[in-house]
This record gives structure tokens, sequence and C-alpha cells, in this order.
């Protein structure tokens, strides 16, 4: 398959990589990080293309996602891990603006190529990774819980627009996963990233329509949906 990962210098975008290059796939990773994507270059250079753009700057992350996908032609899955999570007890606006240009305006922009990418394809599947966060309306990180419930309506939104279609869409909902979004104290339940690209790859090879990661976080979204 070719691939895209946008967003997979790091966290669950890197171990994705990592599960999908060793299987034979071609993979295409955009991130902000020149020198972490030269590194993955260097481990794999055959099969692993690289891209540097900052999904916040517009015209530049739709002039190399055009380049991606004049490189690979066809791309059959992308994955969008892009994304931050800032603690902001102090509600600074700089950083509650961040967040929202970042996980609304930059994603949004994305999952819109990769949309109509896979309309003029015919086909496609589109995976997007949100939070169980998204559920939860966190006083410490107001714009990251608002910006992850965002996804997660206009997630459920496409796959409504593309039902029985050739374009599949995928939300994956993780819980606390050992990443640099992980912050703060008391965190409980806190997932080995390796485990969840475990789940994750098991989740889009099945075309699952929603997959919250892990079993536990499964039954604290449970709980949230329906009784919060």
């Amino acid at each position: 398959m070719n691939i895209v990962i946008v967003g997979g210098t790091s966290g669950i975008g890197m171990e994705l990589w990592k599960i999908y290059i060793s299987t034979g796939n071609t993979v295409a990773v955009l991130g902000r990080r020149s020198a972490l994507l030269e590194k993955q270059k260097a481990q794999y250079p055959d099969n692993t293309r690289t891209y540097v753009a900052d999904i916040t700057q517009i015209d530049e992350t739709h002039n190399t996602l055009k380049r991606i996908c004049s490189d690979l032609g066809m791309v059959h899955l992308a994955i969008i891990c892009a994304g931050i999570g800032d603690i902001n007890k102090d509600l600074l606006l700089t950083n509650e603006l961040n967040t929202i240009n970042t996980n609304v305006c930059g994603w949004t922009t994305v999952v819109n190529f990769f949309c109509h990418k896979f309309q003029q394809q015919g086909e496609g599947h589109l995976v997007t990774i949100t939070s169980v966060g998204g559920q939860m309306s966190e006083p410490a990180a107001p714009a990251y819980s608002a910006t992850k419930a965002f996804q997660i309506n206009y997630t459920r939104a496409l796959r409504k627009k593309y039902k029985d279609t050739n374009i599949t869409v995928t939300e994956i909902r993780p819980g606390l996963v050992d990443t640099a979004m992980a912050k703060g104290d008391g965190l409980f339940w806190v997932m080995p990233t390796a485990k969840v690209a475990e789940q994750i790859v098991y989740a889009i090879t099945k075309k699952k329509s929603l997959a919250v990661v892990t079993k536990r976080w499964r039954t604290i979204s449970f709980l949230l949906k329906h009784f919060f």
C-alpha cells in the first residue's frame, strides 16, 4: 500500500510508521522536524518518503500534500496523527489559540485534502487520531478538550457522508498514551505507545468505524458518553 502519515515523527505516528514500513508498504511521513524525518529516512531509505511542513501554515501544507500525492500516485491510506495538547491552567491566550490553530484549522486542512483526494480516486481510507479527552471538559486544558470534541464530531460527519461508498473513515480514540502529550499530575492508565499502535493497525485492517484504545479506556469512553 501507499500510506501517508501526517504527524509521523514521534508518538503514535512514529510507531505506526515502524509497523507499516516493516511490512513492505511505501510510507510518506509529513512532519515539522526535519532532523527526525532524516533519521526515519535513513532507517528505511527504499520505502520511506519524508516531507517537512507545519500544518498551521495552510498554503505550505496544501502544497506539500499535493507533492506527496504527485510522488505516490495512488494513496490507499491516510492517517492523521498531527496535533498538540498543552496543559494551560492559567488560560494563556497564546496557548489556547495555538491549540485551536493546530487541532482545528491545520487538522481540517489535511483531512479536507484527503477527502478530495479519495473522492477523485474513487476510493481510500481516512484515519483520524482523536482522543477520549474530546469527551471530557478538562479545566486545565479547555482548548484541547474542545478541539478534540471538534475532531470527533467532524470525523463522525465524514463517516456519514461517505457511507455506502468506497471511502472508509475510521476514528481512533485513544486514552492517555505514553507520549509528549501525556502531561500533568495524577495521570493513570497511561498506555505504551507500541501497544496502542498495534491495536490501531488492527482496527484499520478491520476497517472499523470507531476504535477506542485500549480496553480500559473503552470502558471510560462508554461511561462518559452515557452517564456524564
